[in-house]
C-alpha cells in the first residue's frame, strides 16, 4: 500500500531543566519515526512522511488520490483540541486514515470529559474536580479548591495534573500532594504553565497497569496487561509515572525496567481489566487501536485513569514503550503490530 505517516517529531532530549524539552514530551524522536517508517516498508508499504505542522492539510491535500491511507500518528499542531486535527482534516479531504475519529480524539485528550463520560457509564475512575482557568473568574483558586475538597469527593492525597496534556506533561515528584498548601501550590504552578486547566484528582495507591487494545473485526483484542512497577526508583521518588521516572529514570542508559509483562495477576483481576478496557473502548467509540492506563483503588478494583489514542510506540525494545512490549508478549513483532493496525483500518474502510 501506499502510506502517509503523520507524525510529530521532538529535537531535543528530555529535561528536568529545559523547559522547551518538556513541551515537547508528546512528540517523538527522530529514531523513533524512522523505525516506525522501516517497520511499515518491511511489510512492503511505500511510505511517505507528512511532519505535523501549519502546512500538513496543504500537504495531504497534494497526496490525495497518490496514497491508499494515512497512519495517523500524530498528536496535533496547537490547542485544546489538537489532536483532533489531523483526523479532522482526512475527513475533509477524504482521505482513509488509521484510528480514532475527530471527537474521540479531541475528547481523549481531555482528561476531565474523557472522565465524565466514563463516569456516566458507571466505569470506574478516581473522583476528580476540574478547574478551568476561565473558572478563575468567579472566584480565587483557594476558594475554589475548598469548595471542591468539602463537595467533589475529593481526599488527600490528591493527584495534580494539567487537563489536556500527554506523556507525563506537567506531572512531577511532587505532583501528588498530602496537604492543602501543597495543593495550592502546585495547582497554582500548573494552571500557570497550562493553560487548559488543572484535574484534581483522587490519588489511588494501588498497582498499576496499562493494557494494549487492538481491534480484531468486530471485537477488541487486549494485548497481555502490563504492570508498571515503581520498586527500583530511587529513595523520596513517588511511585508514580512523572515526567521524571517516564523520561529520566526509565532510559537505555539506567538500566531501570519498569515493566512486567504479562502482569502477575488473578485470573478474576485480569478479566476485570480487560472487561474495563473493553467497555471504554465501546462507550467512547475509540476506533482501530489505543493503551489504557489504570489503577487499582483501595479495594483492589481496577481504576481508569487516562487513555491514550494514538498510543506511544518506539520500536526500540531497550525503550520499554508499553504497547509494542505487550504486541511482542502477544507474538506480535512491531511490523506486524502496525500491520494489524492497518488491517483493522482498510478493512473497516471497505464496508
Amino acid at each position: 500500500m501506499r502510506i502517509a505517516l503523520v507524525y510529530n517529531v521532538r529535537h531535543l532530549k528530555p529535561s528536568m531543566t529545559n523547559k522547551k524539552a518538556q513541551e515537547e514530551a508528546e512528540f517523538d524522536s527522530p529514531e523513533t519515526i524512522e523505525g516506525i517508517k522501516k517497520a511499515l516498508a518491511k511489510k512492503g508499504h511505500q511510505v511517505e512522511l507528512v511532519e505535523t505542522n501549519v502546512q500538513a492539510y496543504g500537504k495531504l491535500k497534494k497526496l490525495k488520490g497518490k496514497i491508499d491511507l494515512v497512519f495517523n500518528y500524530s498528536e496535533g499542531v496547537a490547542g485544546q483540541d489538537r489532536e483532533a486535527q489531523i483526523p479532522a482534516m482526512l475527513e475533509s479531504l477524504q482521505i482513509p486514515y488509521t484510528g480514532s475519529k475527530p471527537l474521540t480524539s479531541a475528547i481523549l485528550l481531555d482528561k476531565a470529559r474523557t472522565k465524565e463520560i466514563l463516569a456516566f457509564n458507571k466505569i470506574a475512575t478516581p473522583a476528580w474536580k476540574l478547574i478551568r482557568n476561565t473558572d478563575l473568574r468567579k472566584g480565587s483558586l483557594d476558594k475554589l479548591i475548598k469548595t471542591a475538597l468539602k463537595s467533589d469527593g475529593l481526599n488527600f492525597p490528591i493527584f495534580v495534573k494539567p487537563n489536556l496534556e500527554g506523556s507525563s506533561k506537567g506531572i512531577f515528584n511532587d505532583s501528588v500532594v498530602t496537604d492543602f498548601k501543597s495543593l495550592l501550590k502546585i495547582a497554582k504552578r500548573t494552571i500557570k504553565e497550562y493553560q487548559h486547566g488543572v484535574l484534581l484528582e483522587n490519588y489511588l495507591s494501588g498497582r498499576e497497569f496499562t493494557v494494549g487494545m487492538l481491534k480484531k473485526g468486530r471485537v477488541w483484542q487486549v494485548l497481555p496487561i502490563v504492570e508498571v512497577g515503581f520498586g527500583e526508583l530511587p529513595k523520596g521518588v513517588r511511585p508514580i509515572d512523572s515526567y521524571e521516572v517516564k523520561w529520566i529514570y526509565d532510559s537505555p542508559e539506567s538500566n531501570f525496567d519498569p515493566l512486567t509483562c504479562p502482569a502477575k495477576i488473578s485470573g478474576t483481576l485480569k478479566q476485570e481489566i480487560e472487561v474495563i478496557c473493553t467497555k471504554a473502548c465501546e462507550v467512547l467509540d475509540i476506533i482501530d487501536w489505543c493503551r489504557i492506563d489504570l489503577r487499582l483503588d483501595k479495594n483492589g478494583k481496577p481504576n481508569i485513569l487516562e487513555i491514550n489514542s494514538p498510543p506511544g510506540i518506539n520500536p526500540d525494545p531497550k525503550e520499554n514503550s508499553r504497547l509494542p512490549r505487550a504486541a511482542r508478549v502477544a507474538g506480535l513483532s512491531f511490523p506486524n503490530l502496525l500491520d494489524r493496525v492497518i488491517h483493522s483500518a482498510t478493512t473497516r474502510y471497505k464496508k
